[in-house]
């Protein structure tokens, strides 16, 4: 039976660090003058990019780690680490100014600036470290295949909302305008810190319950 509880779990960490309505401005602001057309190959190659990434990590990335010598609870600690330092941007506004100027190197770095889907839409705004840190995190809770099936599907249904916010860009910023954007940033900043927090403190847990 599919697990809706897992699902909503996943589907909360996922949005709040890709994030859709927050990638949706720089997704404008990078494609602003070219064709509609232009536009939607964009928007679908981007958010294609970062799913064959993302998809990669969920099924491989314990394999890679393994390789590398890393255990789960040091990867619990740091991604909460990692994602609390998010979380604080998303609260301060940090988050929005890292974007927009990593955006601006990306248009001065590549030779065709009209071509943004690889960098830096697809890596890192979509498929970041903090993406990839959440959703190794949740694959290393998943018992069996149900679960990998919910967290997956979570993950789907997030990358879906990323396209269309990608593809109706221009007019969601207009009908959010900067203040609704602003205070949904905070908000969703603030409940990133609860969830960071808690990844350390399972981590913690885990990691002392090995010597003990």
């Amino acid at each position: 039976m599919f697990n809706f509880d897992l699902f909503w779990s996943a589907f909360a960490v996922l949005f709040v660090i890709i994030d859709p309505p927050g990638c949706a401005p720089i997704f404008a602001t990078l494609t602003q003058g070219t064709s509609k057309l232009h536009q939607r190959v964009m928007a679908f190659k981007s958010v294609a990019v970062a799913a064959g990434i993302l998809f990669v990590f969920a099924f491989f990335g314990e394999q890679i780690f393994h390789a590398l010598g890393i255990d789960f609870h040091a990867l619990r600690i740091a991604g909460g680490i990692m994602l609390f330092i998010i979380a604080l941007q998303m609260v301060f506004e940090k988050r929005t100014e890292h974007r927009e100027t990593r955006a601006e190197e990306a248009l001065e770095a590549i030779d065709d600036p009209e071509d943004i889907s690889v960098f830096p839409m697809g890596i890192p705004m979509i498929a970041g470290p903090g993406t990839i840190a959440s959703l190794l995190l949740l694959m290393s809770d998943a018992d069996g295949s149900i679960d990998v099936a919910s967290i997956m599907a979570a993950l789907t249904a997030v990358l879906l909302i990323t396209l269309f916010s990608f593809l109706i860009a221009g007019f969601l910023i207009k009908l959010m305008g900067k203040t609704f954007t602003n205070v949904l940033t905070r908000v969703l900043g603030f409940l990133l810190a609860a969830l960071a927090a808690q990844f350390v403190i399972d981590g913690v847990k885990g990691a002392l319950g090995t010597f003990l």
